[in-house]
């Protein structure tokens, strides 16, 4: 009887505990803008200032002037596709968005939907076809097309020993003349991040 109660004292103790850990999760908000590197992984920092860094440098390149002299205009601008070849799962959709986000904040080109977002507006107008009064229907075959296309990759070089770590990030991107496959810029933004993993205590 003796040892049954002990056991449960020892049991009964035990419960905060459990309890404790289960409860001890915290939450707080950041500013969006706050940089917060914890794994030392590409992030969302990372992906933004690349982005704006990369656009800033590409705008201001010799290609522009020359664009809009030959244009008579702002040259059109269509981002496609940026390739992950690196060790890690980086969500390249939201460096695409950044990407975009820099270039229609410049104001110095015009800026084309992406090939997915096109497909959606080419439906609308046919529906517009059938179901919009004549004076607000949009036409078929209007759509500005591109000058210019920007793509490139993220890649990485990971070296590793005693729990130590050296990330090395190069994004390269090129910006192609769609009528004569001429690359117009190519920009290249390297990062490097040292991370050194914390000893587990017990």
């Amino acid at each position: 009887m003796n040892i049954y109660l002990s056991s449960l004292f020892i049991i009964a103790g035990m419960l905060p505990a459990v309890t404790g850990c289960g409860a001890s999760t915290k939450v707080q908000r950041m500013d969006v803008d706050e940089v917060k590197d914890l794994s030392g992984k590409w992030n969302d920092t990372d992906s933004r200032l690349v982005a704006e860094e990369m656009i800033q440098d590409c705008l201001n390149d010799a290609w522009l002037p020359e664009a809009k002299e030959a244009r008579g205009n702002k040259p059109s601008v269509i981002v496609g596709t940026v390739k992950n070849n690196s060790h890690e799962h980086i969500n390249t959709d939201t460096f695409v968005e950044d990407l975009q986000n820099a270039l229609i904040k410049s104001r110095q080109v015009k800026f084309v939907a992406a090939k997915g977002e096109r497909g959606e507006v080419r439906d609308e107008r046919r529906d517009q076809d059938t179901n919009s009064s004549e004076e607000t229907r949009k036409e078929h075959g209007q759509e500005t097309g591109a000058d210019f296309m920007l793509s490139g990759a993220i890649n990485t070089i990971q070296d590793t020993e005693g729990g130590k770590t050296v990330m090395f990030y190069q994004t390269n991107l090129k910006l192609l003349n769609m009528k004569s496959n001429e690359i117009a810029w190519n920009g290249k933004k390297k990062i490097k991040k040292f991370i050194k993993q914390a000893k587990v205590g017990w």
